[in-house]
């Protein structure tokens, strides 16, 4: 084989075909995916929200969060077969697609003066459409019940402990958003027999259960803050980070119990 089909087959094998058969992350496109998402944060706050003068707070990540959820519910769509599949709308396509159809919006609430209005709007008009065609499509409700119960309680137990202020408020978010979709995950392998994609936690998973989520996620979470408060001393960019984490979160817990109420 020559060293041009050698490239071709390890990016085929690696990143293309996961995309379309599901068969999972693996090493390899697990870490040129976490590669890409740190330089695509840092980037994105250095050349765009920064030079537009958009502060890194509350209403940001509000701002940001009819996109995600478009963005997670055509994702889903596609798995449960309302839309073709389509390198653009499958992971990690979507992500790019939702960046860049959120950007000229965030440019034009700056230059007006009206942010985060449009942005906003521009989100909820996308969102809508998305999650119209989910409800028509819907075959059974049960996993967001279940979802949302689990949701709950750990949503309980987070605020219950924020009380004390262990950590920043904007970092209330991303917790959050992790739990959703931490509930969502262990609803999805525990309670329907779905498989987990992501490479780590499939091994975790196969060997602890689905409930192994729960302390794995929050010591992820309290690593995560903690390296940030001591790597990124601008605490601008440090909150710009906690939104990318919010996302990450925020993104699968609305795609994981979609999918499922389209697909059972």
């Amino acid at each position: 084989m020559s060293v041009e089909g050698a490239v071709i087959d390890f990016f085929y094998r690696y990143f293309w075909e996961p995309m379309f058969t599901r068969s999972g992350y693996n090493a390899v496109n697990t870490f040129v995916y976490a590669l890409l998402f740190g330089l695509g944060v840092i980037y994105t706050y250095k050349w765009i929200i920064k030079p537009l003068k958009i502060p890194v707070d509350e209403r940001l990540f509000w701002a940001v969060t009819p996109m995600v959820v478009f963005g997670a519910t055509v994702r889903a769509l596609v798995d449960g077969g309302v839309l073709p599949q389509h390198p653009l709308i499958l992971t990690p396509g979507i992500f790019f697609t939702a960046f860049f159809l959120i950007l000229p919006a965030i440019y034009a609430d700056s230059k007006l003066g009206m942010y985060p209005k449009i942005t906003v709007a521009w989100g909820t008009i996308l969102a809508l459409w998305a999650n119209y065609l989910l409800v028509t499509h819907a075959k059974n409700w049960e996993p967001y019940e279940l979802t949302l119960i689990h949701t709950a309680v750990s949503f309980a137990a987070v605020f219950i402990f924020y009380r004390w202020r262990p950590f920043d408020r904007l970092y209330l978010y991303p917790v959050l958003a992790h739990y959703f979709d931490v509930a969502s995950t262990v609803v999805a392998i525990h309670f329907y027999g779905y498989r987990e994609v992501h490479w780590i936690e499939n091994h975790l998973v196969n060997w602890f259960g689905a409930y192994i989520y729960y302390p794995w996620i929050t010591l992820i979470l309290v690593v995560v803050y903690y390296a940030l408060k001591e790597l990124v001393t601008d605490e601008e960019e440090r909150r710009f980070w906690y939104l990318a984490i919010y996302i990450l979160g925020l993104g699968p817990a609305i795609r994981d119990p979609a999918q499922m109420i389209l697909q059972l």
